[in-house]
């Protein structure tokens, strides 16, 4: 019985270690580079943004946020966001951005994937449109790497005629 109970608490903080940025205090602005490792982990990826640098804290494939810390010139937090939005997909410009600003501006893809009709690459990213719908943003890129559409929605993940249920 006690290796029962070893075994089960074990196997919770694992499971646990996962979510771990959802349950850790936010950084501040003006933070330290250290302090902002210490309060968040390791980033599960680094980007430069000419100068600055930007430490992604990705919650995917399976989540619906992804944390970007904008750390400046001085090594201090400039901003904290979590970047999975309807607004902050607003802001990309069709025609014009590229695979590394999508990259700089939303961290890596919950999934990738091609439409052959137009020889697009595809990233999709889940989020929660308007804080409440279970949503995908699909990103396509042309063979140069531009964005040429983007399409929202429901994140086939999340719904209910795909579950097997009684």
């Amino acid at each position: 019985m006690k290796n029962l109970v070893i075994f089960t608490t074990a196997a919770g903080l694992l499971a646990l270690g996962g979510c771990g940025t959802v349950f850790r205090q936010a950084p501040s602005p003006g933070d330290p580079l250290a302090v902002v490792q210490h309060k968040m982990g390791m980033p599960t990826a680094v980007y430069r943004d000419g100068a600055d640098e930007l430490l992604e804290y990705a919650t995917g494939p399976m989540g619906q946020q992804t944390f970007m810390a904008h750390i400046g010139t001085d090594g201090r937090l400039t901003r904290y966001e979590q970047v999975l939005t309807s607004e902050k997909f607003a802001t990309v410009k069709i025609d014009t951005a590229t695979k590394d600003e999508v990259l700089r501006t939303f961290g890596r893809p919950a999934e990738m994937s091609r439409v052959a009709m137009r020889d697009y690459e595809v990233w999709s990213y889940r989020y929660k449109e308007a804080g409440v719908w279970n949503s995908m943003m699909h990103v396509h890129f042309d063979q140069q790497g531009i964005v040429r559409q983007m399409l929202n929605g429901p994140d086939p993940l999340f719904d209910p005629k795909d579950r097997q249920g009684p």
